[in-house]
């Protein structure tokens, strides 16, 4: 059974508002892995470990300032980690007042009611 043209719109309105209010279901139902939060917990982690790699060659070859530069990226690298602690996604609790989400369910079922009852 194929959709009306007025079907599809409707349909892709519905899609971008989900989006749009949820992206975290939406990346659940359709299998997406949201790699933006990954991918900085993953650069975080190698920050540090590489920082920890330069400490410790700093350490071998007797240079502070390589010690100095091998503390910061891993301290960087940590911090990276940290920030993505609380992000979505990560099942941790945001921190602040939720937004208030759009009336968009209001407007669809106002179609759906004009749509059923005047007919």
């Amino acid at each position: 059974m194929t959709l009306s043209d007025n079907e599809r719109r409707l349909l892709a309105e519905m899609e971008a508002a989900l989006q749009q209010d949820d992206p975290g279901l939406v990346s659940t139902m359709t299998g997406k892995v949201r790699t933006r939060q990954g991918s900085r917990l993953l650069l975080g982690v190698a920050l540090l470990l590489g920082g920890m790699a330069i400490l410790l060659a700093g350490l071998v070859a007797q240079s502070t300032l390589i010690g100095i530069f091998g503390f910061l990226v891993a301290l960087s690298g940590v911090v990276l980690v940290l920030s993505n602690v609380g992000a979505p996604g990560s099942g941790k609790a945001q921190r602040g007042p939720k937004p208030k989400k759009t009336p968009w369910t209001s407007k669809l079922e106002e179609r759906w009611d004009r749509r059923n009852y005047e007919n």
